[in-house]
């Protein structure tokens, strides 16, 4: 495990060490937005996002791997620790699955004030149709110890972050690990995983954020104790202050996000649209659990109206909604919300925390109507 102090060596703006205005971008933010990015709303219109459109975190650099010198490590309290290379694992149970995956920063922008941090608006989300092996049996074939309370999976990225180096590490409790749902994966809309999307295996985890979800694997482990790292004990937390240690962020909240309607303004983004009638659409999920109900308003949320829901893509994927309205000239704001199978509904206001995490505020499109 890499955990190595360089306090003094940088002196960025980001980490969570400083709030900014909502309208005011540095230079660091920037950067980092030209690095990743996020899925065109307009893109919401596909069952499955096509890869090059599915949102994208990269913490530090994409690693260069080789699938024919690549292997993944499993070992620690296990009582087979084995050596896998890509086709040992191709030879295993195959499974493909669509999954909805958002960013624990998804919507961050919209906080006032706002971490500085990668600076998304609403679009990292995607649904792919991932294909690999279940990682459940992995472990039983391991033998995993009895004394083992966590698996820990380390990704090959490398950088520094919070004044660590560090490779990108997350943990699963075990019980969360052995989940049928989660897989090691190495294809994405039934090609080879891309050099960005984690080549040539990384972890799914449907239902949690996305930082769960561990590219270029390289290694996991089973382990004693939880594992305190920085990708878990320091950052994806919901902190009130810098001090406070928060609760860490696991499950996707419901969302439903409306696709634009009309033509945008290139700058703004606010829509143009003819008076008459309109087909309002767009997607809602929930992680683990199901969307029981949308909900439209075209007058800022001052009245609701029910959206006709389709077919989920798949038990952990989003499912399309649609509503008909009859756009009236003048200056609207279009909203959209949605229900979870628990009765949780998205906030008219979103609760603010110090990272700018789990942000799932009711949805708003500026729409001019001529």
């Amino acid at each position: 495990m890499i955990n190595e102090r360089v306090e003094g060596l940088f002196h960025a703006v980001g980490g969570g060490d400083r709030m900014a205005s909502t309208d005011m971008f540095h230079r660091e933010e920037v950067q980092l937005a030209s690095r990743n990015r996020g899925m065109p709303l307009e893109a919401l219109k596909y069952n499955i996002t096509p890869a090059g459109m599915h949102y994208l975190l990269i913490h530090f650099d994409i690693p260069y791997l080789d699938a024919d010198t690549w292997n993944l490590e499993v070992g620690g309290l296990v009582a087979n620790p084995v050596s896998l290379s890509l086709d040992d694992i191709k030879s295993r149970q195959s499974v493909t699955m669509p999954v909805t995956m958002e960013c624990a920063g998804n919507g961050r922008t919209l906080l006032e004030p706002r971490s500085i941090s990668q600076p998304w608006g609403l679009e990292a989300i995607g649904t792919a149709e991932w294909t690999g092996t279940p990682l459940g049996p992995m472990l039983e074939d391991a033998g995993v110890d009895p004394s083992a309370v966590e698996i820990l999976f380390t990704g090959q990225d490398r950088g520094v972050q919070g004044n660590e180096i560090q490779d990108y590490q997350r943990s699963l409790t075990l019980e969360d690990a052995s989940r049928d749902e989660v897989m090691l994966v190495y294809e994405m809309n039934g090609q080879p995983l891309q050099p960005q999307h984690g080549f040539p295996m990384r972890l799914i985890v449907p239902g949690w954020y996305g930082m769960t979800s561990v590219k270029w694997l390289t290694k996991i482990e089973a382990i004693s104790e939880h594992f305190d790292g920085f990708q878990m004990d320091q950052t994806y937390r919901y902190k009130q202050d810098a001090d406070d240690p928060g609760e860490p962020v696991d499950l996707i909240r419901v969302r439903a996000l409306m696709i634009p309607p009309g033509i945008p303004d290139f700058l703004t983004r606010t829509r143009l649209l003819d008076a008459g009638p309109v087909a309002l659409e767009g997607r809602a999920w929930a992680g683990r659990l199901g969307v029981d109900r949308v909900e439209v308003s075209a007058n800022n949320g001052e009245s609701w109206d029910d959206a006709s829901l389709e077919e989920p893509v798949g038990k952990y994927a989003w499912r399309a909604w649609s509503r008909d309205w009859d756009a009236t000239p003048g200056n609207h704001i279009l909203s959209v919300r949605a229900t979870d199978s628990k009765g949780n509904i998205q906030p008219t206001d979103q609760p603010w925390n110090y990272q700018g995490m789990g942000n799932n505020m009711v949805h708003r499109v500026n729409v001019v109507v001529r």
